[in-house]
């Protein structure tokens, strides 16, 4: 029996590419066109496992998952660094002068703006998926429309590539975590990557004390996001991403920021993709 894996989005995404590199074996591919849904099935234990996007190299950090991941107690157990290569398609037979739409998913707008700038007959539409849009244009056979979508999405809904890699920066990576209800088993000889979560507050030297913590146990910070507690003026939650060598030198620094800082979170400990 194959493993059951949620995607937000359709076969022929990112998180679908994603899915099958990461795993490396025959899927089930629960198909999410939310985050919202890819979460909500995670919860009513309808799948075990999903894949979720947290971060691109140009639009940045997806805030909106951060929050998903902290609220509804998701534990991230691995992460996968995707190139992604965008690619303008229609239906066969039209020319990129013909096409009055494009639709995609908001990040694949923003990550292509430089290419449509040659093109401003175009109307630029956000959609849910990248892919979902190409599956859409084949089925109702529309005309005059594009979808900007992986070559996996062209070859899958039969059309025709008007623009190959039209990314405005080649080097495009989107960064993808791998999110259950369940703790990592990964073995501790393994884990040289952490999520970590936590508050401070609003006065001078707490952030700058937590980052001494880090840098003196040996760890690495590789990614800092912050977001205001809405319900809490002037307090904010950090979502931190450290790598280390030693395991030991990362379970010292967790005991330190366990008593520096409040609601201290651990939201995942996996395998770094990225040495």
């Amino acid at each position: 029996m194959c493993k059951t894996i949620a995607i937000q989005g359709i076969k022929g995404s990112f998180h679908h590419q994603v899915a099958e590199q990461y795993y490396q074996e025959e899927l089930s591919i629960n198909e999410c066109l939310s985050f919202d849904t890819l979460v909500d099935r995670l919860i009513h234990k309808e799948v075990k496992e999903g894949v979720m996007a947290i971060e691109n190299s140009i639009a940045g950090s997806i805030i909106p998952n951060y929050a998903l991941i902290d609220q509804y107690e998701l534990h991230i157990t691995g992460e996968y660094y995707l190139q992604i290569h965008h690619n303008l398609m229609a239906l066969r037979g039209q020319s990129i002068h013909e096409i009055e739409e494009v639709h995609s998913h908001p990040m694949a707008l923003l990550q292509c703006k430089s290419f449509f700038k040659k093109y401003p007959h175009i109307k630029l539409v956000e959609a849910s998926d990248t892919a979902e849009t190409a599956k859409r244009i084949y089925n109702q056979q529309l005309k005059k429309i594009g979808a900007i979508a992986s070559k996996t999405a062209a070859s899958l809904y039969d059309l025709e590539i008007l623009g190959a890699e039209i990314q405005t920066i080649n080097d495009n990576s989107t960064r993808f975590v791998i999110v259950q209800t369940e703790k990592s088993r990964v073995q501790k000889t393994e884990i040289n990557k952490a999520s970590l979560k936590f508050e401070l507050d609003h006065k001078r030297g707490s952030l700058a004390a937590i980052l001494n913590v880090i840098s003196d146990c040996k760890l690495n910070l590789t990614k800092i996001q912050s977001l205001p507690k809405i319900e809490t003026p002037w307090m904010y939650s950090f979502f931190v991403d450290v790598t280390f060598d030693a395991y030991k030198d990362y379970e010292k620094a967790i005991a330190i920021l366990k008593i520096m800082a409040h609601h201290f979170k651990i939201l995942g400990e996996y395998k770094n993709a990225r040495i």
